[in-house]
């Protein structure tokens, strides 16, 4: 009986959806921009002395996100490794409106760490209102030709424990203030693109967590999933580096466009959805039309990228992005950023360390980072 049921409804439901979605869709898009006008204009939080905690703030999206938080007034907690890189970015933001702005050279893949810069803005300000997680770190290898494995579990460190455990030591605070967790993820974390596979599980498995954990709070913590789409030519771009036979380069990630336009506008769009409280912020919006292919003609999909990715060229482990010359010196740090663009290049001559199977599985922190490193600007 169940397996005729089953039968019947595979026939019935994806065309029955359809037609209910295409009668829908008008109301329901009336009424997601009515919601968005009234938010925008009667129901935006104020963030003015608002205490905002910002991972992944020293470069990149998370730079960008701490200046759209600072011309709101609000009090700044930036936390990355590189220390002096937080200075350059703390000054700016104290110049364009932050009130107060500290700095803590932390290691957000380490629990003990993330527990700290929590506790030390608790203590400093009394309060956390927004989290945002900014810390992501991706890679154009494809998977069969990477020699180096050790850098596996190191993606998925930064990728999904990285915004896993702020989130961990900041949920009983930000419940206190009914605040938000503003999460940094990225269009691949459902739809399928080639040379970043590793990286779109570890985002699939970041947006279901946060997707189950805002069922669970019940709407005393917000949660706003910012996402933004792929550029195909700047994928197929920049320089290779020659390691054991394969070409594999790691980026940091710096202030590249996403999708074509200023950094600026995507970490504005995510300051105002978060203040909006919205629970998505999606740039640009059209690629939701891909997950429609997705669910009910899968094959069309496959086909359309399999053609467009053929003129792509013979495969190269690691074509990644052109940066600046600076930034191709930089060690692999855990600095946040549009996703996709790697770390720069560690170059493995001799394979770093593997992290161990169990908990905590996280390496120590570099010497510099062995404690924090706080100050008031």
């Amino acid at each position: 009986m169940v397996d005729l049921l089953n039968s019947v409804m595979n026939l019935v439901a994806p065309p029955a959806t359809m037609v209910v979605m295409a009668f829908a869709w008008p109301l329901l898009s009336f009424i997601s921009f009515s919601e968005r006008v009234y938010n925008s204009y009667f129901a935006t939080e104020n963030m003015e002395d608002k205490v905002v905690v910002i991972t992944g703030a020293s470069s990149a999206i998370g730079e960008q996100i701490a200046y759209e938080y600072a011309k709101r007034g609000a009090n700044l907690v930036l936390v990355a490794r590189r220390e002096q890189r937080l200075r350059v970015v703390s000054d700016k933001a104290k110049q364009i409106g932050a009130n107060h702005v500290i700095i803590i050279a932390a290691d957000v893949i380490k629990e003990d760490d993330c527990r700290r810069f929590i506790t030390q803005a608790v203590n400093y300000y009394g309060r956390v209102d927004h989290l945002v997680n900014t810390a992501s770190l991706g890679h154009t290898f494809y998977f069969e030709e990477v020699s180096d494995t050790t850098v596996f579990p190191h993606l998925m460190d930064i990728n999904f424990w990285g915004n896993v455990y702020p989130t961990y030591v900041a949920l009983p605070y930000l419940q206190q203030t009914n605040g938000r967790i503003v999460v940094n993820a990225s269009v691949e974390n459902w739809l399928p693109l080639p040379r970043m596979s590793l990286y779109s599980a570890a985002k699939a498995a970041l947006v279901n967590f946060y997707e189950t954990l805002r069922f669970e709070l019940n709407e005393d913590v917000g949660i706003t999933i910012a996402t933004h789409g792929w550029i195909g030519s700047e994928m197929t771009r920049g320089k290779f580096m020659l390691e054991e036979g394969a070409e594999m380069q790691w980026k940091e990630e710096r202030e590249v466009p996403a999708n074509g336009g200023p950094l600026e506008e995507f970490a504005k769009m995510i300051v105002a959805g978060a203040c909006r409280g919205d629970p998505y912020v999606k740039f640009p919006n059209w690629y939701d039309v891909f997950l429609l292919y997705r669910v009910f003609t899968p094959n069309v999909l496959r086909w359309t990228f399999k053609l467009l990715l053929s003129t792509e060229g013979s495969r190269r482990v690691g074509a990644g992005l052109p940066v600046d010359e600076s930034s191709s010196q930089m060690k692999l740090m855990l600095e946040g950023g549009p996703p996709r663009f790697p770390a720069s290049p560690p170059h493995y001559a001799a394979s770093p360390p593997r992290y161990p199977a169990s908990p905590p599985r996280y390496p120590a922190s570099p010497p510099r980072f062995a404690q924090f490193n706080i100050q008031e600007l």
